[in-house]
């Protein structure tokens, strides 16, 4: 069979499965505040999302293995496997869910795999060869931990992932996006920033997910950018970005005092507050 019957012959199985409502009902899958569950049900918007995905993606997902973390009933995950991608992983905390995708798995004809685990006590590396991507609608709860791991191998390796695709609260995906002067701006935007070309494709409201949260969600896509060999140490950025914004009111003569042998070497105006500095400012200061 080509690959493109492969796909269509997924695709035509994947349909007949029944909804996602009726999966959460057979399998007693209601969601768990604990978990930081919000499913999405929606298959129009799960389907437009992989769309939007695909269209930010610097390449196709042909030859590449595709992890997904906290699939719940597998709505997002229906939509990954009506892609073209080789290969789809989902990592699932919970075991009722992982009952609830046993059908969703045949359907997929050998594309989807499941693994039982805690995300945040796995480095995807091990589970597969390059190229690897990851799409998820992060369980809201971990997001932020689960994002600075990846991003710390992406330190290590740019070619850790080829592309991430992650769904945050919105306050964290500004935060991600913010630029200088603003007030989201902070450790995780320059961490973010430094390592990986970012943007935000798609905002949902709360009425899009199951049960609806207090608050708006939004993806955020990152693409991995080539660091020059003399880049700093991921300790050393974590460890002045969290220094300053500690104090984020007061100037860096004072929040980053330790530093300032280094800041005046550097040029920058210390009575500036850290979130005037820009992120190339506080590599330098890393660097050093």
């Amino acid at each position: 069979m080509s690959r493109v019957s492969h796909i269509e012959t997924r695709i035509a199985a994947i349909k007949q499965l029944p909804p996602l409502r009726d999966i959460i009902v057979q399998h007693n899958l209601s969601a768990k505040k604990s978990l930081g569950q919000n499913f999405l049900l929606d298959l129009n918007i799960t389907d437009k999302i992989i769309r939007e995905v695909i269209n930010h993606n610097r390449k196709d997902f042909s030859d590449t293995t595709l992890f997904e973390i906290g699939p719940g009933p597998g709505g997002l995950t229906r939509s990954i496997l009506k892609s073209d991608a080789k290969k789809l992983i989902a990592l699932e905390y919970d075991s009722r869910a992982i009952e609830a995708l046993q059908s969703l798995k045949e359907a997929a004809q050998g594309t989807l795999e499941i693994i039982q685990a805690d995300a945040l006590k796995i480095n995807l590396m091990d589970l597969s060869v390059a190229p690897r991507a990851i799409v998820a609608n992060l369980p809201y709860n971990i997001a932020t931990p689960l994002l600075i791991n990846w991003l710390k191998l992406i330190r290590d390796d740019e070619n850790a992932f080829q592309s991430m695709s992650l769904m945050f609260q919105k306050e964290v995906a500004d935060r991600i996006l913010a630029k200088p002067e603003t007030k989201a701006y902070g450790r995780l935007s320059i961490i973010s920033q430094w390592l990986c070309r970012v943007s935000n494709i798609y905002d949902l409201p709360p009425s899009a997910f199951t049960p609806p949260p207090k608050v708006n969600s939004a993806i955020v896509h990152f693409i991995p950018k080539e660091l020059p060999e003399d880049a700093p140490d991921f300790s050393a950025v974590e460890k002045v970005t969290a220094t300053a914004f500690n104090q984020r009111r007061k100037m860096i003569r004072s929040s980053l005092k330790e530093y300032m042998p280094v800041i005046e070497k550097l040029g920058i105006d210390p009575a500036k507050r850290a979130e005037n500095l820009s992120v190339e400012d506080f590599l330098a200061i890393a660097k050093h």
